[in-house]
C-alpha cells in the first residue's frame, strides 16, 4: 500500500477564530435570518389587518396601549448593547476578566427585560382572543418573547461557563456569537415597539 501523503500543514492555523471564520457564526446568522423572517411576517400581518379590515386602530372600544413600560423596555434594550459590546471586544482580546464582568451586567439586564416583558403584555390593554387586532399584537410580542427567553437562557449559561474552572479559549468565540444574537434581539425590537405600541397613536 502507498504511504499516506500530507497535502497541507495546518499546525500554524489558529485554534480559536471569530466572526465569519467561525462555523458557529454562520449558524447564528442562520437563526437570525429565520427568526427575522418570522418577525417580519408578524409585523406585515399587523399592518395588513390595519389597512384592510378596520377604520380605526385599535378598533372601537379597545384602548390604545400603555407606553411607560414598553418605552422603558425599548430604552433598556438599546442601553444593553453597550455592556454587550464590551463583552464582545474583550472576548476577541481573550480577556476573560473583562468578559466575566460584562456578562454579569448583561445577565442582570436580560432578567430585567424578561420581567418587563410580562408587563408589556398587560400594556397592550387587550386580550389575544378579543379581536384580530389583539391576536396580531400579541403575536408580534409573543414571537419576540420566545427569542428573548432563549437569549436569556443562553446568556446565563455562557456566564456560568465563563466562571467554570474548565473554561477554554475556544469558548470565548461562543461569547462573541452570543453578542451577535444580542444585537439582533435588541435592535429588532425597536421597530416592533414602534409598530405595536406607538403606531396606534398616529395611524
Amino acid at each position: 500500500m502507498r504511504a499516506p501523503r500530507a497535502v497541507a500543514d495546518v499546525r500554524a492555523l489558529p485554534r480559536t477564530v471569530f466572526g465569519h471564520r467561525a462555523l458557529m457564526w454562520w449558524g447564528t446568522m442562520g437563526f437570525i435570518v429565520i427568526e427575522g423572517t418570522t418577525l417580519f411576517i408578524c409585523a406585515m400581518a399587523y399592518f395588513y389587518l390595519r389597512r384592510n379590515n378596520f377604520t380605526t386602530w385599535p378598533p372601537e372600544h379597545i384602548y390604545r396601549p400603555a407606553l411607560v413600560i414598553p418605552t422603558i423596555q425599548a430604552l433598556l434594550m438599546l442601553v444593553s448593547i453597550i455592556p454587550m459590546r464590551w463583552v464582545d471586544r474583550h472576548s476577541s482580546r481573550m480577556d476573560i476578566r473583562g468578559v466575566r464582568s460584562g456578562l454579569l451586567i448583561c445577565s442582570g439586564l436580560i432578567l430585567i427585560m424578561c420581567v418587563l416583558r410580562i408587563f408589556e403584555f398587560q400594556a397592550l390593554k387587550v386580550r389575544w382572543d378579543t379581536s384580530a387586532y389583539g391576536s396580531v399584537a400579541w403575536a408580534v410580542v409573543f414571537t419576540h418573547t420566545t427569542l428573548l427567553v432563549l437569549e436569556a437562557a443562553e446568556t446565563l449559561a455562557i456566564t456560568a461557563l465563563m466562571f467554570s474552572p474548565t473554561v477554554e479559549e475556544r469558548d470565548l468565540s461562543g461569547v462573541s456569537d452570543n453578542a451577535l444574537y444580542w444585537y439582533f434581539l435588541t435592535g429588532v425590537w425597536i421597530p416592533l415597539y414602534i409598530a405595536v405600541y406607538l403606531s396606534p397613536y398616529f395611524m
